[in-house]
């Protein structure tokens, strides 16, 4: 398997991580847990925003879930926020639709994790290529991205 930009930094900070492989044709989250053998809540896609304030925010949610634009702006203490459209995501980011890691952005964004993580060991999220998903610690990720679980779904 090829190593991700997301696992070298994970490699170099010393963070465990369990990285795996599945088709290149499928970029939908919850068919991608099927392909894992997963729970729906323990895999979660990476969503970027926009706040009233043009800064922008990430959140991470459970591929079955939706975000709430309400909870979430609330989170990062903005009036609102909006997803940003997907042209904007690989120059923003430099992670395509699909391949969207919290990890490794270009830089450094206030990231919010739903707070359904914690009920488990590990969970899933992108290793920043569409095709391979890393799982790994809740709190170790947290703690990587200075971000904080919140509940931020409908």
């Amino acid at each position: 398997m090829e190593k991700t930009n997301v696992m070298r930094l994970l490699d170099a900070a010393k963070i465990e991580y369990i990285p795996h492989e599945y088709s290149k044709d499928v970029t939908d989250g919850e068919k991608i847990a099927k392909m894992l053998g997963e729970d729906l809540d323990s895999v979660f896609k990476t969503l970027v925003t926009r706040g009233h304030d043009k800064n922008y925010y990430v959140f991470c949610v459970p591929v079955s879930e939706q975000l709430d634009l309400k909870k979430a702006a609330k989170a990062v203490g903005v009036k609102s926020i909006e997803m940003i459209p997907q042209k904007e995501l690989l120059p923003l980011t430099g992670y395509i639709h699909g391949g969207c890691s919290p990890i490794g952005m270009k830089k450094k964004f206030k990231t919010i994790i739903n707070d359904t993580a914690i009920l488990f060991d590990h969970i899933y999220v992108s290793a920043g290529k569409v095709g391979y998903q890393i799982e790994l610690n809740s709190y170790h990720l947290k703690d990587y991205i200075e971000a904080q679980f919140i509940d931020i779904i409908e």
